[in-house]
């Protein structure tokens, strides 16, 4: 049994009201919590999550379920709990056998899937005050679905609360300057490793347009929600609302758009889209995690497009500013930590923002289990094992293959050989960073790239290191690029295989 605006009918009922203005003629949410989940297993529930987790992978949970989805557990369903009707539909279509699955697995019994609105405190009520923009747009607003009109649920970063670095600081910049004057570089393209801040950054900049422009159409919404939206348009013959709801926003923020690769029909919708809003002279801001120029599925004039306005790029947190990510989150947890287990930690983690604090609230649930205090070597006793797991452990194979990539090389290319620039200054590359991540002597390095002597070796070392130094460029299946962006690239691509 699956129904929206209620759970059970033998229990207490949720008190629910119709809301004007919302598609299908009115939307219904729950005025309270629902009495008959509210002291659910909590253990159980945390198991159902991560078992959910698991079976669709992290990064569709964290879309779909991450903190506007609440799980609740009866005795004879699931039930899923979102404060608007859209997240509930999708829900409904694309994971209700695998809520059915993972329910078996962790609780040992069959159990149905029911889906409940709850109320939102951000949600838009009948007394708010009315909008400075035209009527038009306030309708065109209320058309939208609430998620992407606003990441219902959770409250929006800010970019006062982002961690400034030398890793990103131009980005940072950026954005602040783009919300300072809307439309003057745009679009704003924001790309690099996933953890590295992006995000952060396109909500900073929702949160500070919104202030800014009051009533005005402020949308922020993942490539993959774009493209879903789109193809329910496409096939309902919802075409023309669809390109006028997305045409004439003011600011539109679109996350992950690497998404958007191989998905042509998708690809040329968001041609025409960035298109118009361009030429309107509105604000586009797009995140990704590679340069436009490496979006080579998207075509010439798609990337041109994306590459006009303002491209920065955000690299991995270096220690001082993985020490700031630490500090900011710890001063939210309950116990207190010594800088110098912050300082462990920074030094320790090379990875992304999420292991950072992953590592600090596992310090914390430690130490709560244990009743005791979070020390140095309380620490180091608890994070040992993570620590040697996010240790990179980098051989010549692994060089090779990142360089291949990168580079778009076949296998083996760099062992051949092949005397052509683009494969010379690949494989220099691939031997400078063998002498900066393993410890390969340079005789091994040689008769590894295609059994070249030691000064072969000595000699690629000290080219790189001059391209370095002179800033200059490698030839890239695209064209030429920077040695310094170059390297990131290869470097990122070893962290990521």
């Amino acid at each position: 049994m699956e129904s929206t605006a209620g759970i059970d009918s033998r229990r207490r009922a949720p008190v629910v009201q119709q809301r004007s203005g919302a598609p299908g003629g009115g939307r219904y949410v729950a005025r309270r919590m629902l009495q008959d989940v509210a002291n659910g297993d909590k253990d159980i529930v945390t198991a159902l999550r991560s078992a959910l987790a698991g079976e669709v992978g992290q990064e569709r949970f964290d879309l779909w379920f991450g903190d506007r989805v609440e799980l609740r557990l009866t005795e004879r369903a699931i039930v899923v709990c979102a404060a608007d009707q859209f997240t509930l539909d999708r829900i409904r279509r694309q994971f209700r056998k695998t809520l059915v699955h993972v329910g078996r697995q962790v609780t040992g019994r069959e159990l149905g899937v029911e889906y409940a609105l709850t109320e939102s405190p951000q949600q838009t009520s009948p007394a708010d005050p009315p909008q400075k923009k035209s009527s038009n747009n306030q309708q065109a607003a209320r058309n939208l679905p609430a998620t992407i009109n606003g990441k219902r649920g959770r409250r929006f970063a800010s970019l006062e609360q982002f961690v400034v670095g030398d890793c990103n600081r131009v980005a940072h910049t950026a954005a602040k300057m783009v919300t300072q004057r809307l439309g003057a570089a745009s679009p704003l393209f924001v790309y690099g490793p996933t953890g590295t801040g992006k995000t952060h950054l396109l909500e900073g900049i929702w949160s500070a347009a919104r202030r800014q422009i009051g009533g005005g159409l402020v949308l922020y919404l993942s490539a993959e929600q774009f493209t879903s939206m789109f193809l329910e348009a496409l096939r309902g013959g919802g075409l023309p609302n669809f390109r006028h709801k997305y045409r004439q926003v003011d600011v539109l923020l679109l996350d992950d758009v690497q998404f958007f690769l191989g998905k042509q029909a998708t690809l040329v919708e968001l041609h025409h889209t960035i298109d118009a809003l361009l030429r309107k002279g509105r604000q586009l801001v797009v995140a990704a995690d590679r340069s436009p120029a490496e979006l080579v599925g998207f075509g010439p004039e798609l990337a041109a497009r994306l590459s006009a306005g303002l491209v920065c790029a955000v690299e991995r947190p270096d220690l001082e500013t993985r020490r700031g990510i630490l500090q900011q989150h710890a001063a939210r947890l309950p116990r207190t930590i010594p800088d110098e287990v912050l300082q462990l930690i920074a030094a320790e983690y090379h990875g992304d923002a999420r292991q950072l604090r992953g590592a600090l609230n596992q310090l914390v649930a430690t130490s709560q289990a244990f009743g005791q205090a979070i020390t140095l070597d309380m620490a180091r006793a608890t994070l040992t094992h993570t620590f040697r797991a996010t240790r990179p452990v980098v051989g010549l194979a692994d060089i090779d293959r990142a360089v291949c990539d990168v580079f778009g090389l076949e296998p083996k290319t760099l062992q051949s050989a092949r005397r052509a620039r683009t494969v010379t200054q690949p494989r220099a590359l691939a031997m400078w960073l063998a002498r900066k991540y393993t410890r390969s002597a340079y005789s091994e390095i040689g008769a590894y790239f295609g059994r070249r002597s030691h000064s072969t070796v000595i000699s690629a070392e000290k080219q790189v290191g001059r391209w370095v130094e002179q800033g200059q460029t490698v030839q890239m299946p695209y064209g030429q690029c920077q040695i310094d962006e170059a390297i990131r690239r290869v470097e990122s691509q070893m962290r990521a295989g």
